[in-house]
Order: C-alpha cells, then structure tokens, then sequence
C-alpha cells in the first residue's frame, strides 16, 4: 500500500510539473492542485497548504486544501509564531503530534485549538532567504496522525513543490523583465520621435531623467507613456 502511494504521488506531481514547465495551466492552478494532491496523498493528512511569510511579520495562504489553513496562518501571524514559520525559518521539518498537548508556541497553539478543530501537523521547509520563506504544511483533526510514512511522503512532496515554487517565481521574474524591456522600448521610441534622435541618445535621456528625478529607469519610462511629467 505505502509503495503504490508513493507511486501515485509520484506520477500525479510529474504530470504537474510537466503542465508547469509547459505552461499548459496557470500558476495558481498547479499550486492549488499540488496542495490539494498533498492532502490526498500523504497519510492522515485531512487539510494542506501553502504558507509564505517575510521578515516583516506579513504570512498569507498561497494555496490550501480548505478553510483551517489559512485560519491557522492567520493565529500564526496574530501571534509572530508558529510551526510553519518555524519551519522555514529555522528547521527543515516539524510534526506536532497533539496540538492540546505541544509545549512550544504557547499563544499559537492556544488559539489553534480554541478556534480551530485542528490536532496534528507537520511542517516541510519549502524555501527561506533573506526576506521570504515558505513552508508545505500537512493538517489532521486527530492527534498523532503523522507516522514515519507520512513525514517521508511530506518530504517528497515538499521537494517538489519547492521546484514547482522556483519555476513560478522564476516565471513571474520573467514576465516582469519583459514587461519592463517594453516599457522603455516604448519611451525611447516616444523620445526619438519627438527630439528626433536615435535609440542610444534616446536610451541615455532616459537614463539621466532616471538619474536626476532619483527614479528607478523603468518608472520614468511609465510615466512617459502613461504621459505623466518624469519627477525632476
């Protein structure tokens, strides 16, 4: 049984990377139907989600299987701390195995059981840096849910949800990269129309408005052609 789960995890998280990497599906959509496939997959597991958190104490839900997720983010963000933040911040992994009785994170853990039916968790580091972090995260309303099997199979899948997260910010740096490169090829070729000039002077006015106004290069180019007056 354990192999044949393991297995159907497997080919059901390929086939969403694949569809990821071919953009055959949206993002949002991949990162819903992985989280979704967590839950389904990993034993004992009745809810999942995706948390992202920064240093400035700001967490939101990036995807979740249901409700309690995202309630639990929110305790965890009222509070400043909580397993998932934990877990990408400070250790790899984490499993609560009852929630009535966890030592740690006294306010979060008071919260999450007054409010939230929630008794088992465990926590997968997906990825952390200097400003953000994110966590995988496994939710069961009974206590001692997760066994060996289930943090294994939350390994697997944290894995590859961390890649799935490095394609997505990689793809949105992208499409931000190229919305920028229009922008200023839009403004240099508002300039060189109006001053009749080529594209390099072009290019250099633009980089000394941006200099002057103290204004990153592609902002000047957005106020010239949403034509709005570069600040000087």
């Amino acid at each position: 049984m354990a192999a044949n789960r393991r297995s159907g995890l497997l080919l059901e998280v390929a086939d969403l990377m694949q569809a990821l990497q071919q953009q055959s599906t949206d993002v949002d959509s991949v990162l819903q139907e992985l989280t979704e496939g967590a839950a389904r997959f990993v034993p004992g597991a009745q809810h999942a989600g995706i948390t992202i958190a920064t240093r400035d104490g700001k967490v939101r839900t990036a995807s979740a299987s249901g409700h309690y997720p995202a309630l639990l983010d929110e305790i965890q963000q009222r509070h400043d701390q909580g397993p998932c933040l934990s877990a990408a911040w400070e250790q790899h992994t984490i499993r609560i195995n009852d929630l009535a009785q966890e030592q740690r994170w006294a306010s979060y853990c008071r919260d999450a059981v007054e409010e939230t039916p929630i008794r088992s968790i465990m926590s997968f580091q997906l990825f952390a840096d200097h400003h953000t972090m994110g966590a995988l995260n496994f939710y069961s309303e009974q206590p001692n849910a997760f066994d060996d099997e289930a943090v294994e199979l939350g390994l697997i899948m944290a894995t590859h949800a961390a890649l799935a997260w490095n394609l997505v910010r990689r793809d949105e740096q992208f499409r931000s990269a190229l919305a920028s490169r229009d922008l200023i090829g839009q403004a240099k070729g508002m300039i060189m129309e109006r001053f009749n000039i080529d594209s390099v002077q072009a290019f250099e006015l633009l980089k000394r408005l941006s200099q002057s106004s103290n204004t990153p290069l592609v902002a000047v180019a957005r106020q010239l052609v949403e034509g709005e007056h570069p600040r000087r």
